[in-house]
């Protein structure tokens, strides 16, 4: 189980494949790697492939200080520059897209592209911040588990919700999400709810790396306005709505996203 040090934290990764090229994935809130499994099994054959833990989620240990959105970006800046040789693909699914948003912002050396999923370039807006933060006041009291009946529909769509052939994974999915540190939660959820609004700043970039956006077609907390907002913010940036998928596309239609995204590597070189 690799760990690596970053700020006296140890972020959990791993790393397969070999090729020219690395990809990087970043997961969502109340996720972990796993989410990945389809892309990282495909993508290994043909890229160096790396996928990590963020802080409080997965085998990266809790959080019991608190922290911010740039902590996170941190967090990413460190591991590419200690695990990867050159730029990379990075593949960040909601809070991974926030972090290689503002990641290529910081450190544009460090991307070779931006394939973002389920995320935004905004802020929250005053009203969703304050329902998320009612939320979290929650979670302070009776951890997550109580409150999944209101956090699944949010992170999962219908379909793969109610899809009979996959109840297995879904229930293993639960299961992790009821498990996890209410104090990392709540914090991890802090830090991501609070953050800036950096459209402007894209925007005025004038030499934006190859950016594919995709959002699932149900997704509720970064719906397809949000996505087609970030589009419009990212010069030359390509989107694709993602059918049968809420906010977690990646996981819930694997095959469609596993595709879009060969696509789009195939189209740099």
């Amino acid at each position: 189980m690799p760990k690596i040090e970053i700020n006296g934290r140890l972020l959990h990764y791993v790393a397969t494949g070999t090729g020219e090229d690395t990809i990087v994935f970043s997961h969502g809130y109340l996720m972990r790697h796993q989410m990945f499994e389809a892309q990282i099994g495909a993508f290994s054959k043909s890229h160096r492939v790396i996928a990590f833990d963020h802080r409080g989620h997965g085998d990266s240990g809790t959080c019991q200080q608190a922290f911010g959105m740039y902590d996170l970006v941190d967090d990413a800046e460190q591991l590419i520059e200690g695990l990867c040789d050159g730029p990379v693909h990075f593949a960040g699914m909601s809070t991974g897209g926030y972090v290689g948003l503002r990641l290529l912002l910081r450190r544009p050396d460090l991307i070779k592209s931006l394939i973002l999923m389920d995320t935004g370039a905004n802020a929250e807006s005053p009203a969703t911040l304050k329902q998320y933060n009612q939320l979290l006041f929650f979670v302070r009291l009776v951890g997550i588990r109580p409150l999944l009946g209101k956090v699944l529909p949010l992170l999962f769509g219908p379909t793969f919700r109610s899809d009979p052939a996959r109840q297995a994974e879904f229930f293993q999915l639960k299961s992790y999400i009821g498990r996890l540190d209410r104090t990392s939660v709540r914090l991890f959820g802090r830090a991501i709810f609070d953050r800036d609004d950096v459209q402007d700043a894209l925007r005025a970039l004038k030499n934006a790396p190859p950016t594919l956006i995709m959002v699932g077609e149900d997704d509720i907390p970064t719906p397809p306005a949000t996505a087609q907002a970030m589009h419009e913010a990212i010069r030359g940036s390509e989107l694709i709505s993602v059918p049968e998928a809420g906010h977690t596309s990646p996981l819930e239609n694997p095959s469609f996203v596993t595709e879009a995204i060969d696509r789009f590597l195939k189209h740099q070189t």
